[in-house]
């Protein structure tokens, strides 16, 4: 017998590991760790310990049941009398019969394996779970679940408990879905109660403004803001918390001061709708662009009225009538033409049409009758929360129905508490508020996402409900029906899932716009309608991706590429997105989607992106691009396209990668290289280059 390491000794023994060094300790060896090397005189003397006179003859130890402390010479004595290992162990645990039931336990475990045909589709778990329970569960033996949780990265033991989240994870993996069981008692706390009609009174409106970047969305908030809130502070200083109220006569309107329509679009993402009027600001000197087409189309998605700021309206090269022209295009038609849009001619730097604005927003208010009931338990919704290093979590509320009040306790998604504090837009401490009343509000115990939800709840149930809620987002995630898919729209149509095919389409140019927008209405069956609920020019962003995402759309490319952020975006929201040349080809795709006849899908797989910065002519080989891999790799093989300002100019397969001037086979990320395209020399600086591979995914029927 030659020298073994610990461990070797303990797998070739049937012991653990602890149980050799602890035996290492009672015959005076030292050892620092499992991976100590162990004399052979040693080794047998420990065999000799633990009377063990053949290799590998089967002693069960737990672990936790090995002495920490060295015990008296007269229980080794006794131990080394014994005649049999399972003796000799049990006695030196002291508890002769747990080893007895331990191993019936796991006989009977055995008997639990089933097959994976008779392994059950769905089970429902507990938000925390012990292994073992887990693998009778799935009716595997642990030790097989044990060596699939390590294999995922999780270390664990046959006792200890995994979150619901893991366990789905492994659990995937033989086939099985896991759903959360969720306290219904508790849940049901969170419906709302039914309103009572006669106990609504009228609320002040929530109102957003939107619009294309220097079109003067802030300077017209701040003329607002400065014209019509009262301050009762020295000095007149204001706070900002996100949002705030101005008083229009004996009247209020709330303005939420919000980036524009991401924000709007990321609460609308996250099931929450806070905006009850839309303010579109069109620059008179400028018209319609861009991001302007993208707030009207953001406002539409979310059903919410448009009102139309036309400002700067005392610029020289102002033009009133071109921009309502413009905005006649995108459906807006001003009320003067026979239309249903308000249009407010305005100058936020001179301060005109202000107040005829404000009135408008009140009349269009008016019209939607919007109404809460202010004496009931309090819900909001969370506008902007951050972390204070002096105050601790701070979250501004927007109010929407009840009253909250000093010491109320609530909660908004995960995070709970009592409401320490609460301070209005001009920074004034106040003891309640009501409806459509902005706050903001100390007191939780973290810090929670815009768009949650805020209730007011009892103090007895608010921490395990605040448990229940974060396994009931969890649940509702696993509920949700997937992201529309064009692959999946003739199941979900023979379903009756499918009765609207939302679409985004963005082209290089406006007329390829138009031109599949009619052409996609053409397609519109009586099973389903397809709506275009944006139509843009230039680059897929990840704008379009949240608008997507919220509106449960898909979105169609032509000659355009989604940038980075927009491509990471898609694959967190799962959101599709189709991408041709040829707008036929598109129509011909959705037609085969809704016939269930789209042929196996080839899917594009992007390998990285890199940016020119320098073009070189080089004799019989035309021009190479100096470049730098800003995403992924590039690999000699692949297929790429150059993008220019978004526009996809050209696509073909590399003819050269290099590496200063030696042909490489691969250029990873953050590294500089010559980028060679066959049969093209247009090549710029600032163009990128996206390589990318195809890959053939067999559906499954």
């Amino acid at each position: 017998m030659t020298k073994m390491r610990v461990y070797e000794v303990a797998k070739e023994y049937n012991l653990s590991s602890k149980e050799i060094m602890w035996a290492l300790d009672k015959i005076n060896v030292e050892v620092k760790s499992h991976m100590s090397m162990v004399e052979s005189t040693d080794i047998e003397r420990i065999l000799k310990y633990f009377n063990i006179n053949q290799p590998k003859e089967e002693v069960k130890v737990k672990e936790k049941d090995v002495p920490v402390k060295a015990k008296t010479r007269e229980k080794k004595v006794e131990a080394e009398a014994k005649p049999t290992n399972k003796k000799v162990m049990s006695q030196i645990k002291g508890k002769p019969s747990k080893n007895k039931k331990n191993k019936k336990r796991r006989a009977k475990g055995d008997k639990t394996i089933i097959s994976a045909e008779n392994r059950p589709k769905e089970l429902k778990v507990k938000d925390k779970i012990v292994v073992q329970e887990l693998a009778d569960k799935l009716g595997v033996s642990s030790t097989e679940l044990i060596k699939k949780l390590i294999g995922l990265g999780y270390m664990t033991t046959i006792n200890q408990e995994i979150d619901y989240d893991t366990a789905a994870i492994v659990a995937s993996e033989y086939g099985v879905d896991l759903l959360l069981e969720v306290d219904e008692d508790l849940l049901i706390l969170l419906q709302d109660e039914p309103e009572d009609e006669s106990k609504q009174v009228e609320r002040p409106p929530v109102v957003t403004v939107m619009g294309h970047v220097d079109h003067g969305k802030t300077s017209l908030l701040d003329t607002i803001r400065n014209e019509n809130v009262v301050s009762t502070e020295a000095g007149g200083i204001t706070q900002h918390i996100g949002a705030y109220q101005v008083k229009v006569g004996d009247k209020k309107i709330t303005f939420l001061d919000t980036p524009g329509h991401e924000a709007f679009t990321a609460m609308r993402a996250r099931g929450a709708q806070a905006t009850d009027i839309a303010i579109l600001v069109v620059a008179a000197d400028d018209g319609v662009k861009p991001q302007t087409v993208e707030a009207i189309n953001h406002a539409k998605a979310a059903r919410v009225p448009i009102i139309v700021a036309i400002n700067k309206i005392d610029k020289p090269n102002a033009n009133i009538e071109k921009v309502k022209q413009e905005l006649t295009e995108y459906g807006l038609v001003t009320e003067e033409w026979g239309g249903d849009t308000i249009m407010v001619p305005v100058s936020a730097t001179k301060k005109q049409g202000i107040d005829h604005l404000l009135e408008m927003v009140l009349l269009v208010a008016e019209m939607e009758e919007l109404k809460a009931n202010p004496n009931r338990e309090a819900v909001g919704i969370v506008i902007e929360a951050k972390l204070d290093k002096g105050r601790g979590p701070v979250a501004t509320i927007l109010i929407q129905k009840g009253t909250i009040t000093i010491g109320d306790s609530l909660i908004a998604g995960a995070s709970f508490g009592k409401v320490r504090a609460m301070i209005n837009d001009r920074g004034v401490r106040i003891k309640k508020a009501g409806p459509s009343t902005p706050v903001e509000i100390l007191g939780l115990s973290d810090v929670p996402e815009a768009g949650e939800i805020v209730r007011v709840v009892d103090e007895k149930i608010i921490r395990d409900l605040a448990g229940k809620i974060k396994d009931q987002k969890r649940e509702e995630e696993l509920k949700k029906s997937r992201p529309v898919n064009l692959d999946d729209i003739f199941k979900m149509m023979e379903a009756g899932e499918v009765k609207e095919l939302k679409v985004i389409v963005k082209a290089d140019v406006q007329g390829s716009v138009e031109a599949m927008q009619q052409s996609l209405h053409q397609l519109s069956t009586e099973e389903v309608k397809i709506v275009i609920i944006h139509g843009g020019v230039g680059a897929i962003t990840e704008t379009d991706v949240m608008l997507a995402s919220a509106s449960g759309a898909i979105i169609i490319g032509f000659n355009v590429r989604p940038d980075v952020n927009a491509r990471k975006a898609a694959e967190i929201k799962q959101v599709d997105i189709r991408t041709y040349r040829i707008i036929y080809e598109a129509l011909d795709d959705i037609k085969k989607a809704m016939s269930g006849l789209l042929d196996p899908e080839i899917k594009e797989v992007v390998l990285g992106r890199a940016e020119v910065r320098a073009t070189f002519k080089v004799p019989k080989a035309g021009v190479i691009a100096g470049s730098y891999v800003t995403d992924g790799k590039f690999i000699n093989s692949a297929h790429v396209r150059i993008i220019r300002n978004g526009v996809v100019i050209h696509e073909g397969k590399i003819d050269s990668l290099k590496r200063f001037k030696d042909d490489v086979k691969e250029v990873a990320h953050g590294y500089e290289c010559g980028i060679g395209v066959e049969n093209f020399n247009d090549i710029k600086e600032q163009d990128v280059i996206e390589a990318y591979k195809y890959e053939e995914i067999k559906r499954e029927l």
